[in-house]
Parts: C-alpha cells; structure tokens; sequence
C-alpha cells in the first residue's frame, strides 16, 4: 500500500459514518497495491481523523442505548438480510478481493470463502433468533436469576489475509458481535479497501431493508496509530476483535486494559505438527504430500499454517525431509498479500537461520509472479531447539516451515512443554496403534499448548462449526477461554453478564421467566436441570 499527503476531495472514497457515506476531513490517504502486478489501484482511501472516529463512537452509543432489550429477532433479520445482499454483490466482490489480494477467484475467494462468510452470518442469526448464546440460569430458592446480554459499541479489526471470512466488517468477530445485539464499527485493512466498501454498501442496504439504526454498522479504513488506541479504550467502547500481527494487537490491547476494555486478540501461532515413526513408516509419501500442500496452501498466508513439524532424527526422518523439499522446490510458487507480509517473512526465516537453523530448499524473495518468496525449508536439531525454544518459535508467516529433528518420543514431549500458547497441535501415528504409548506421552504437554488438538490431520482448514476452537493460550490469542470461530461460543465474548435478584416477574427478561419453555438452566430441589418446568 502506498500512502501520502492528499487534499481531500471528492476524489478519495468516503467513509461510512450514521447511515451516510461522508467526505473524510483526514489529509492523508492510502491506496492499495495489485500484489501479483505490483502495481497502485485506483482507490484512494483516507486516514480518518479523531473527529471522524468520535462521530462514530458517539453514534455507536446512542444506537446501543436505543436497542437496550430488542429481540434477538431484530439483529437476525438484519443478518439474514446481509448474508443475501452480498450474494447479490459476489462478483464485484470477488473481483475487487482477487485485484487486493491476488487470492484465485476459484476455489479459494468464489468457491470456498464468500459461501463460508455467508454461512457464519447466518448462523449467527440463528444463534441470535433463538438466544443460544445467552445461558439463562434461574435459580428459584435463592430467587435469582442470569443471563448474558449486549456488552455496548463493538470495534473490529479485520486481518489481511482473509478479505471474506474475517473482515471487521463481515467476519467472525462482526457477526457474533451483530448476534449479541452490538453496534460495530468496523476498521477495514488497507490491503483490501474496496472489498471493505462494497461490504460496507451491502450492509448499509440490508439495514435500511430491515429497518435497523443507521449506525448498527460504520466503517473507517484506517487511523493513525494513537487514534486507534485512544479507540479501543474510549469509555463509550463495550469491546474490541483483533486478528492480526501480534505488536499491533498487544499495543492496542494495553491501551484497552488500562481503560478496563475487553479486546479479544487473535494473534500469532505456529501450529506444531508431530509425526510419529510409525506413521512416517507406514505412509511416508502421501504424508509428504499432505504437508506440502497444507503448507503451501495460499502462499501459507493462514494463521493455522503448520510451522513446526517435528519428526525423528534418522533415516527416516531425513527421507522425510527430503522429500518434503523436492515438493516445495518442484512447487508453484504463490504471490503474498502484500510487501509487508514478503519483508515480514523473510525477517522471521533470517532469524530463524541466525539462531541455527540450516536452510534446506527456498530462501530468497522472487521466484513466482508479482510479491513472492521462495517456498522455504528449514531444518534444526531438537537439541538446538530446546537450548533457544522462544526464538525458534519464531513466526514466519508464510510459505515455509521449520522442521526439528528429535532423537525420541522423550525429546519430543521436551519440544511440546517448551512451546508457547497456539491455535492447533497436531500428531500423526501409525493406523495400526504401534505408535499409541508414544502418542499419550506428547499428547499431556501438547494439549494444554494449543486449542484445537487434531489427530493424523493438518490444521490449515477451521470449520464453522458450534464446536470450533479457534483460539488458544497466548500468544496465539488474549485469552486461553474464548473462540474467534464457532457459534454460539464466539457470540459469549461481547456479552456481559446480567443478574437479577428478587426481581419481580413480570420485570424479568422472558427468558428468564418461569413460563419460560426447557433449555434454561434452572435449581430446583437443590439440582441444576436444563428441564421444563
């Protein structure tokens, strides 16, 4: 992206603020840049001032008050009526993300990522319409009573390797917003602005369709770094989503803390994969390939990128590597998001060789078409590992991966107790159960490093699933007790919990009424029970 000094005109696109599209007042803009052209597109968006984010806050908050106790009901039609308005729009849509992003049209923007954002919007309206997530507990002798309601003015900060499923103003973390009956503003990311503004069109049509406030949804591109800070801790702020780099996330989260705010971060994560002898004996090859294009799968741009593998030191391990590498080296070589993340890249794999690893295939920027970099392959002995754990854990966000050779099940549980917090761990074994002792003994430490355990499987796909843990111990997320994905659980984070004690019953919330039908979580006689009553 490119970014400048600018008289604001009529020229730069607006900003969606209270329902209209305003003229920004800010002097600079951006514009992004074509990552497989390398060249500037047409847009150029601004940099919005404070006034412009206090306008925003300010409608926000009015808006929350005004829709203190609306039905679930509301925010799902509104949902509902979003999800079919961007399906009206999907070839300006994927057209727009596959010029900002280099993303193929198919299967990755048309086939798999517009259906799935549509899906976890509907989904959230489900979970609204049926207040799912709200986990209304009465207790009769004690005479009272809980339930989660809406925590206030929701912002979120969309990631740039996902324009469809996580943008702040469509994604995960919007729509569970949406379903807990927040208004969002929404901070786009400056690699793919237009994507961000035709969302925008369609969510303000969908408002205006089911007649919701104005400012339900608003949207800025980008702020200066203070601002955005001075944002998430505003007093009028419920909450904040982050997913993104991890210095960006926990600045703004320190400012967030110091105000007392919640902001739930999705941050880094290297997602360690052990395999197991067994399994490199038995499927050595296909596992190979598995690897490959799991790694490799979108220029490796996904946050549950399989970055670590561990395998046994040896003959097969070096066979395994081997041939992992010619894959890489025979491998298309895909286009990165932006130059960010190519320098971002290839600072993590300088690091991870200035500590000692040995660079096996790949290495260098170039190769492909537009902003690349070779598709990488290190290698470091466990024992290098385990005497620098925290720098070998490094992030390459990328195309790559670091493999650690480990002379026994021993010293791979070593590896799995030194890790930091992640999104997913994985151990492939043999099918025949030789491998099984060998598995329990990394599988104690691995579990509580990561929030999604998986078994002879690659992390790389997350399904919209009530299921899904998309989160994990620090530093792959904030906090070890919430998901980005997977509804109702993700919808709980901007809740707030509400409890009412001998309120009289025709003041009660209706879920939390006695005629109120099962599913509610009520004491009697001394025992919790979800039964009617």
């Amino acid at each position: 992206m490119i970014q400048g000094t600018f008289t604001v005109s009529n020229s730069t696109e607006p900003i969606l603020l209270n329902g209209h599209w305003t003229t920004s007042q800010g002097t600079t803009f951006f514009q992004a840049v074509n990552p497989a052209t390398e060249e500037l597109l047409a847009g150029k968006f601004p940099v919005s001032p404070w006034e412009e984010i206090d306008t925003a806050i300010h409608a926000a908050a009015k808006v929350s008050r005004q829709m203190r106790g609306w039905p679930g009901s509301r925010f799902a039609d509104f949902l509902e009526c979003y999800a079919k308005e961007i399906e009206a729009r999907a070839e300006l849509l994927i057209e727009a993300a596959h010029a900002e992003t280099g993303l193929p049209v198919s299967p990755r923007l048309k086939d798999a990522e517009l259906p799935r954002t549509t899906n976890q919007l509907r989904q959230a309206a489900k979970a609204a319409r049926t207040d799912a997530w709200r986990n209304p507990v009465i207790d009769t002798a004690a005479g009272i009573r809980a339930m989660l309601g809406p925590i206030g003015p929701v912002v979120v900060f969309g990631p740039n390797n996902f324009p469809f499923a996580f943008n702040g103003i469509v994604g995960g973390d919007f729509a569970a917003a949406i379903a807990a009956g927040n208004p969002v503003i929404a901070k786009g990311h400056p690699c793919h602005p237009e994507t961000t503004r035709i969302f925008g069109d369609a969510a303000l049509t969908a408002i205006r369709e089911t007649g919701m406030p104005e400012a339900l949804v608003q949207l800025i591109y980008r702020t200066s770094h203070a601002d955005g800070a001075k944002l998430v801790s505003d007093p009028r702020i419920g909450a904040s989503g982050y997913t993104g780099a991890r210095h960006t996330g926990l600045k703004l989260k320190a400012a967030a803390d110091a105000a007392g705010k919640p902001m739930y971060l999705e941050l880094s994560s290297i997602n360690p994969v052990f395999i197991l002898n067994g399994a490199l004996q038995e499927r050595a090859a296909a596992l190979a390939d598995e690897f490959s294009g799991s790694c490799l799968m979108g220029t490796g741009q996904f946050c549950t990128n399989p970055g670590l593998v561990i395998v046994p030191t040896g003959e097969t391990g070096a066979a395994f590597v081997a041939a992992v590498a010619e894959r890489f080296a025979k491998a298309p070589i895909g286009t990165m998001l932006a130059e960010g993340v190519r320098s971002s890249f290839s600072t993590g794999i300088r690091t991870l060789i200035d500590a000692g690893a040995s660079l096996v295939t790949g290495g260098q920027a170039g190769g492909g078409k537009g902003i690349c970099f070779q598709n990488t392959l290190l290698t470091v002995s466990a024992k290098q590992f385990l005497t620098n754990p925290g720098v070998f854990q490094t992030e390459a966000f990328g195309n790559g991966s670091l493999f650690v050779l480990a002379e026994s099940v021993a010293q791979m549980a070593e590896i799995a107790e030194s890790l930091e917090g992640n999104l997913t761990g994985a151990i492939y074994t043999a099918t025949t159960g030789s491998d099984d002792a060998d598995y329990a003994t990394i599988e104690k430490p691995l579990r509580v490093k990561v929030g999604r355990l998986l078994n002879d499987k690659m992390p790389t796909g997350v399904a919209v699933s009530p299921a899904m843990n998309h989160g994990g111990p620090f530093p792959a997320t904030g906090h070890p007790g919430f998901t980005a994905v997977g509804i109702p659980a993700s919808i709980v984070r901007f809740g707030m919990l509400m409890s009412y004690d001998a309120v009289r019953p025709q003041r009660l919330p209706h879920l939390l009424q006695d005629k109120n039908p099962g599913g509610v979580w009520r004491k009697i006689d001394g025992e919790w029970s979800q039964k009617d009553v």
